[in-house]
């Protein structure tokens, strides 16, 4: 019973100054919303990192030229390697049994033309198993051949962002355009893929036959990169350390004890990196916004001792008449505990109303964690506890002689 009468003469007195009780509570609340809201950001942009590689599928290696040489006491990427060829994408697709299916490609951005429109996209030249390894759907049309890529046809495939640019509404399917000074004839349109890890626009890219963007587009005879397809996630590990042997043995790097000519990358890799970036930024934000909660306890510390010393007559009057100084602790202690609780509590609703508002502000992915929503209210709980327990501590101590004097 006197815990329920603490509770409601603790209610009453942060009631009768509602303003004070405000400011007290104000850095609670914004330091539980920061804590919800950045968190469930971090966790969301996480699932959708993960989305977006699983959606490339999680048995894909990818290969790509790069000459890695000591820079400065770290390895670091330079020149424009030429060493990877359609040859090589043949031979680990024959030669190594953990790898089902090899996609070359090759690209550049290119102005592409249709009648008065013009726009300057990514044309990218690959065989037709990239639609396999990638996963890639069409909206409209049909995808290019094996006898297309064998006979270098002038067909292409767009993106969505290069077809709206170029036809708007209007169907593109069976149009001719220009993919810098060479015809070609749209026969297909890409599903919107959105935008990949890096940011950049998946769909802003002209598709066409590898031969065909080799000798009549890039004029180039090297690849920009290898899209492998392991037969199972199982077979990756292995798979892209014997790619990695076979490369080295076919461009003769093994002889001159040469540092690797390609770079290879994995999606259980990508997919380990981003994770571990979305896990610091998370921590990183959560952190920052945590310590508006101890700013927030530096604030309930104020307004407790403020307290105390406007209410002196009434704990030397309490005392007098026979409180302990255990009540007198109790009292305060349990108004600190309101108000941490309280913050908490408007904070998780502040906290949940902010990443909704972002998510649908900014289609940002939103996701928030219980234990995230689970831990602010503990750490504000704890927050009101102890920086309450000095104020309560100093009020037990007054004297009740000296408090009934005071003015």
């Amino acid at each position: 019973m006197k815990t329920v009468r603490s509770l409601r003469i603790s209610v009453r007195q942060l009631g009768a100054h509602r303003t004070r009780t405000g400011l007290a509570l104000l850095g609670i609340v914004i330091g539980v919303s920061s804590v919800i809201a950045m968190v469930a950001v971090g966790h969301g942009a996480r699932q959708d990192v993960v989305a977006r590689v699983q959606a490339m599928g999680t048995d894909l290696i990818m290969v790509t030229p790069a000459q890695i040489r000591p820079t400065g006491g770290r390895m670091q990427v330079r020149g424009t390697v030429t060493t990877l060829t359609s040859l090589d994408a043949t031979a680990l697709e024959e030669e190594l049994i953990q790898i089902l299916a090899a996609a070359p490609w090759a690209s550049r951005r290119v102005p592409v033309r249709f009648q008065g429109l013009s726009t300057t996209t990514t044309v990218e030249g690959a065989t037709p198993t990239i639609r396999e390894i990638l996963g890639l759907s069409l909206a409209a049309g049909s995808f290019y051949t094996e006898r297309e890529e064998a006979t270098g046809a002038r067909t292409a495939i767009l993106g969505s962002t290069v077809k709206e640019a170029l036809f708007g509404p209007e169907p593109a399917v069976g149009q001719r355009l220009q993919v810098g000074p060479v015809p070609f004839q749209v026969i297909g349109v890409l599903q919107p893929r959105g935008t990949d890890l890096s940011g950049s626009d998946q769909d802003d890219v002209v598709l066409i036959p590898l031969r065909t963007a080799l000798r009549r587009v890039l004029n180039q005879d090297w690849l920009g990169g290898i899209y492998l397809q392991a037969r199972s996630q199982e077979d990756m590990a292995d798979g892209a350390e014997q790619v990695r042997w076979l490369l080295r043995e076919r461009h003769g790097l093994d002889r001159r004890g040469a540092e690797d000519d390609f770079e290879i990358q994995t999606q259980a890799e990508l997919m380990a990196a981003h994770r571990e970036i979305g896990d610091t930024f998370t921590t990183l934000v959560g952190g920052i916004a945590a310590v508006s909660l101890l700013v927030g306890g530096v604030g309930i510390l104020a307004i407790m001792l403020i307290s105390v010393r406007e209410r002196t007559r009434e704990i030397g009057l309490r005392l007098a008449v026979g409180a302990r100084r255990r009540d007198i602790r109790t009292q305060f202690l349990a108004e600190a505990v309101i108000l941490g609780t309280g913050g908490g509590v408007a904070g998780i609703l502040l906290g949940m109303a902010a990443g909704g508002a972002l998510a649908a502000l900014t289609n940002w992915p939103i996701q928030v964690e219980p234990i995230s929503v689970v831990a602010s209210f503990t750490f504000s709980l704890l927050v009101g506890v102890v920086f309450g327990v000095y104020p309560a501590y100093r009020a037990s101590l007054l004297n009740p002689v000296e408090s009934l004097r005071s003015e």
